[in-house]
């Protein structure tokens, strides 16, 4: 197994999409982060990784089903033995699928628990060990206004994000004395992403007018928070456009 190499700073993001995740990958490899990034699928990662290349900074792209406990830890062991120490850990699954309580199945409440919450507490757990033993890190939950209030017909969607938020408080009142923070991001409103360009054109269409959520600055505020220092931690961020009802 190969060693590895500890003067590297290794940044991974679960949940490396095209808008918030690939962003923050994008940021940190700025600042020379080693980006490892995942996705269910490989290939669709390959874009991104191209992207942070061409600019000069590294990235490597990981298949794996982040609600999988054995691929969970294969993977975190990888990065740690041949690339580097994990210094910078981002949750970004989502999993916004809207249904009226009346009609949903048990199947996809289960899935959408597993995918949103139960994910983030596997990755996190397994990452934070590492943490723990070098007495530094930082640990980053990308939330949503569904975890602080449920709005009809995202029953699934608020149960899995007030279940995120509920385990980072408790992650960062355990983990903080340990020199390791713990921070939870709602970003309120919509991103600027093909999905909401092409399902919400009136929505979009307030992009000119700072409307929606562009995702290179919400990856500022990862950045931020990463390197704030730990007399004054933030623990709940929240990123809205300056139109979007509260």
């Amino acid at each position: 197994m190969t060693t590895a190499i500890n003067h590297k700073k290794i940044l991974l993001v679960v949940g490396a999409g095209d808008a918030t995740g690939g962003a923050i990958a994008k940021r940190f490899a700025r600042e020379g982060y080693v980006a490892c990034v995942t996705r269910r699928s490989a290939e669709k990662l390959q874009p991104l990784v191209d992207a942070i290349t061409i600019s000069g900074g590294e990235a490597h792209g990981f298949a794996c089903d982040a609600r999988k406990e054995e691929d969970v830890i294969a993977l975190i062991e990888q990065i740690e033995t041949e690339i580097g120490p994990i210094e910078a850990f981002v949750f970004n699954i989502g999993a916004n699928v809207p249904c009226s309580i009346l009609e949903e199945t048990a199947r996809k409440y289960f899935k959408i628990w597993e995918m949103a919450c139960f994910s983030g507490f596997l990755n996190a757990r397994e990452v934070a060990k590492r943490m723990v033993t070098r007495q530094r890190g930082t640990i980053l939950f990308t939330g949503a206004t569904a975890g602080l209030r449920g709005a009809a017909g995202f029953a699934a969607f608020a149960g899995a994000k007030h279940g995120i938020r509920a385990l980072a408080q408790s992650m960062a009142r355990e983990l903080g004395p340990m020199n390791i923070h713990v921070a939870h991001v709602v970003v309120d409103g919509a991103i600027d992403t093909d999905f909401i360009r092409d399902s919400f054109p009136e929505k979009y269409a307030t992009k000119d007018q700072d409307g929606i959520l562009n995702p290179e600055h919400i990856a500022e505020n990862y950045w931020y928070l990463h390197n704030q220092p730990r007399d004054a931690w933030t623990f709940e961020l929240d990123l809205r456009p300056w139109n979007e009802r509260w």
